[in-house]
């Protein structure tokens, strides 16, 4: 027999994705959950596991550490998107676009201190990230993770990464019990027991080729994305049974036409346009194809038990627990995505249309060749990098306004029916 409602405690997750300076969307639709969603509907917006890539890893880290904190969450959350200037972000001024071929060919000595055993903290990207790691240290209080773990406000928090010499996820996890559940590492994800700190997250923000990989004790990793975009397997090993995604990238057509994808072509002897589309590739994955298994297992629990009655589920999982596998259970995802391209936004800036903009410095050097052509469609690099308050502030508007669009869904995913 089913539960009754009143005995039903539902356990909730967020997962949160990655893409750079596209992350200020999500800060966005997190001020929304946070600040807005108690004021209006007067429910309580608790997560019991937390999880992000990339930026998403960051924003994950900031949910956790501030658990014990209100509605003024998101409007400081936001801030600190709203308040980004590049040269915050980057140490990068107009004399290392000349050292960017130095820096290269740095990479045979960096492979020489490997082959001695050396082990530098970082293995060399084109971009000097010390501002950025800077910024992640004073923006989150992380000693806050513990100590909320510990009270029980939320039971696991996960990060996850690549590690360049594998190349597989890692999904560094720490819970108020450090034991993980005995699937945890089965297939391609290896979820390792940790005392998450700065370093975890700043692993799983390294963007291939631009941002340094980055030494966590004796192995390097880079961005998380590249093998789990939206890292749903974690949370689902970990228990939850109703999940929250947040996605960054905007749901295209089915179909593109034969002109338009004849004109992108057309662009691939721009280097910055072609790199725009290689991180698309690799880090903007679509969250699809997560949801449509989880929407399998359901379709075959729920006819199941009109097959065979309701014993159906209890009888898999017996069987399962008898081969240490991982019980199965109906999972609940909903999923809020931009309902506008973020590329298409940053091109829009670029070339005025939310107002007078002018590129950074350093930005300007970068994308010289991008701004040849100024096609507002194709300023998907730009979208990863610009991490300005301008460009910020048009994310976290939107972010903000697409999980408004979705108040009824939230109201409902944060109840106990």
């Amino acid at each position: 027999m089913p539960a009754p409602a009143s005995s039903f405690h539902p356990k909730r997750a967020i997962v949160l994705s990655g893409g750079g300076a596209r992350g200020a969307y999500e800060a966005g639709v997190l001020r929304f959950i946070v600040e807005e969603l108690p004021r209006r509907r007067g429910v309580v917006p608790n997560f019991d596991i937390v999880g992000g890539t990339s930026v998403g890893a960051i924003h994950a880290c900031f949910l956790a550490a501030t658990a014990d904190g209100g509605e003024e969450r998101g409007p400081q959350l936001t801030a600190i998107w709203e308040d980004l200037h590049v040269e915050e972000v980057f140490d990068f001024r107009g004399r290392h676009v000349f050292q960017i071929p130095r820096r290269l060919w740095g990479l045979r000595r960096v492979a020489a201190q490997l082959r001695a055993g050396q082990r530098p903290d970082r293995l060399y990207g084109l971009l000097d990230t010390k501002p950025l790691e800077d910024l992640v240290l004073r923006s989150i209080p992380w000693p806050g993770i513990r100590r909320n773990l510990k009270a029980g406000r939320l039971e696991a928090v996960c990060v996850t990464a690549t590690q360049i010499a594998t190349g597989r996820a890692v999904v560094f996890t720490e819970r108020a019990t450090r034991e993980l559940p005995p699937w945890a590492n089965q297939h391609s994800i290896r979820m390792q027991a940790i005392r998450l700190m700065p370093i975890h997250a700043l692993a799983s923000a390294a963007i291939p080729i631009l941002f340094p990989a980055v030494r966590v004790g004796a192995r390097y990793y880079a961005d998380g994305e590249l093998r789990l975009n939206t890292p749903l397997a974690p949370v689902v090993r970990l228990g939850a049974n109703r999940i929250l995604v947040i996605g960054l990238s905007h749901i295209q057509e089915a179909e593109i036409s034969e002109t338009l994808a004849q004109e992108r072509t057309m662009g691939f002897g721009n280097p910055m346009f072609l790199m725009g589309k290689v991180l698309n590739a690799l880090l903007l994955s679509p969250i699809e194809t997560d949801l449509s298994r989880l929407e399998l297992v359901n379709s075959i629990l729920e006819y199941g038990r009109e097959a065979c009655g309701e014993e159906f589920a209890e009888r898999i999982n017996a069987a399962a627990a008898a081969r240490g596998a991982r019980p199965v259970q109906r999972i609940d995802a909903l999923a809020i995505r931009p309902s506008y391209d973020l590329g298409m936004l940053a091109g829009e800036l670029l070339q005025g249309r939310h107002g007078p903009f002018e590129l950074a410095p350093f930005l300007r050097l970068f994308f010289r060749a991008f701004r040849a052509s100024a096609d507002p469609r194709e300023a998907d690099l730009l979208s990863y990098l610009l991490f300005d308050w301008r460009y910020a502030r048009l994310l976290t508007d939107l972010g903000y306004r697409d999980a408004e669009a979705r108040e009824d869904e939230l109201a409902a995913f944060f109840s106990d029916e």
